[in-house]
């Protein structure tokens, strides 16, 4: 079950760091096993921070993300995550649930849509003092809801960096990364305090998660755009199939 489990996961690395989404494998297979859901989600959360740390520093690395332009959206997806952990229990998420399928498949069908030259450069923003609005807005909104819910995350993270710095995918994919980490991070501590974590299943994912990742990022990095777009239409299109049917169907 153990060698399962760590395929699940290094196939999962590889499609979170492309495209985001490995939750969609990674999840379910520790339902599989009989896990509690609570005690599956913090599992998944332990593991998923090592692939998230790991593609982050590959990027960065890669002079593709530099976290000093984005040091504002740091601390505001910080600030959002925790929140979002803090009153999960407070507010209904049966409306979210519903809505969330059509808002997913829409990121997916902006990032079909024809984009303009910028987007095949590989250059950071020049000037980041003037997304300091855009920063604090965008961190404390997704970080909220990776604290909430958390399905499509680093998709909303991809999308909407592309839509309000004018980055390409490449680089897009680069911040997601790193702001998953800080929302992963900011709920793995959550559930460690509540015991919610079975360590030796997400030690031992976490390490395959690394692998998958590291060569998922590098694969992303290497072949660009070209190579992006398709895996990160098609894991958004599948999320977004399979949130629908649990909504709306089951």
């Amino acid at each position: 079950m153990l060698v399962v489990l760590a395929l699940v996961a290094f196939v999962a690395g590889f499609i979170d760091a492309v495209a985001g989404g490995g939750g969609m494998l990674t999840v379910p297979a520790l339902l599989s096993l009989g896990l509690p859901p609570h005690i599956a989600l913090g599992t998944n959360k332990l593991a998923a921070t090592f692939a998230s740390s790991t593609a982050a520093f590959t990027y960065y690395k890669k002079r593709l993300f530099s976290p000093e332009c984005w040091k504002r959206a740091f601390i505001a997806t910080l600030v959002g995550a925790t929140t979002g952990t803090l009153v999960v229990d407070l507010i209904s998420t049966q409306w979210l649930e519903k809505v969330l399928p059509l808002v997913i498949l829409a990121a997916a069908i902006y990032t079909i849509w024809p984009k303009s030259s910028h987007a095949e450069q590989n250059s950071l923003p020049t000037s980041c003092p003037k997304f300091k609005r855009k920063q604090i807005l965008q961190g404390l909104t997704l970080g909220f809801y990776d604290g909430v819910a958390g399905p499509g995350t680093g998709a909303f993270w991809t999308v909407s960096s592309m839509a309000l710095y004018r980055l390409n995918i490449l680089l897009a994919s680069g911040l997601a990364k790193a702001m998953n980490f800080t929302s992963n991070f900011t709920s793995l501590i959550t559930f460690a305090i509540l015991g919610h974590i079975n360590w030796v299943l997400g030690l031992t994912m976490g390490v395959c998660l690394m692998a998958g990742a590291y060569i998922g990022a590098h694969s992303a990095i290497r072949f660009g755009s070209k190579f992006i777009r398709p895996i990160f239409v098609s894991v958004v299109s599948v999320l977004a199939i399979k949130l629908a049917y649990d909504a709306w169907l089951v």
